[in-house]
């Protein structure tokens, strides 16, 4: 299923069964039928299960329903005597990724990303697909820990359709092993083969770091909005950046 374009259904019930999935992220078949009251339709809800999976719209993992997204093979990193995995981000992980990035953000120098753990935190969902907005998320992990994360949310506006925005971070203890800049060129693969033309990303000009990351990857300020932010009692300016795929 790519990003940029809308599920189509030609029955309702494939329509339900996809939005329940998509509202309340991997859950076992058995759940999704018996809230959608198919219990006495079992043979149907399979049918409709198998052309979802046929289709690419769902898959299913671990016994359980989830969106289906062509992403690519995780793959297996090792630098400095450091074994990383990169990877996407499964329902799963979504109490490690939230901790993650509470624990990247540290004194909340990064806005846009503590907002993206406080909706996922709330949602209960990593990957969402609707008619509002769609995310999704590519993680480090180590020993199965996530300890970096790339984050790529696109709206559902046709004046928009070309953007995505884009949040990133590496745990501060594997930080310096590449582990970022894997994370980076793997969500900026996927964004271009999902067609998206321009990638954005807000920083506090007070995260410096973050900045000069970004721009030694092809990022450009855009703009920059003063005084946007207020952390710790100071006013910092907002650094708007992009990058361009094609």
């Amino acid at each position: 299923m790519e990003l940029t374009e809308r599920p189509q259904f030609n029955h309702k019930d494939r329509k339900d069964i996809y939005e329940y999935v998509e509202r309340h992220g991997a859950t076992p078949p058995e759940e999704v039928r018996r809230v959608l009251n198919m219990d006495h339709e079992k043979r149907a809800f399979g049918h409709h299960v198998a052309i979802l999976k046929r289709d690419e719209i769902l898959e299913e993992h671990n016994g359980k329903l989830r969106l289906a997204f062509k992403t690519g093979a995780e793959e297996e990193f090792e630098k400095e005597n450091l074994s990383f995995t990169i990877r996407q981000a499964r329902q799963e992980d979504l109490t490690g990724l939230v901790g993650a990035i509470r624990a990247a953000i540290g004194d909340g120098e990064y806005v846009l990303a503590e907002s993206v753990a406080d909706v996922i935190d709330n949602e209960g969902v990593l990957l969402r697909h609707n008619e509002i907005e769609s995310r999704m998320f590519f993680v480090a992990t180590v020993n199965d820990e996530v300890v970096g994360w790339v984050h790529l949310k696109h709206r559902e506006l046709r004046k928009l359709k070309h953007t995505a925005e884009l949040t990133l971070g590496v745990l501060e203890r594997y930080q310096g092993h590449g582990i970022g800049s894997h994370l980076l060129e793997r969500g900026l693969e996927w964004a271009s083969a999902q067609g998206f033309e321009k990638i954005c990303n807000s920083i506090p000009s007070s995260n410096e770091r973050a900045i000069s990351f970004l721009e030694s990857r092809d990022f450009e300020v855009e703009a920059v909005r003063e005084d946007h932010y207020k952390l710790n009692g100071d006013y910092v300016d907002e650094v708007m950046m992009a990058r361009h795929l094609k």
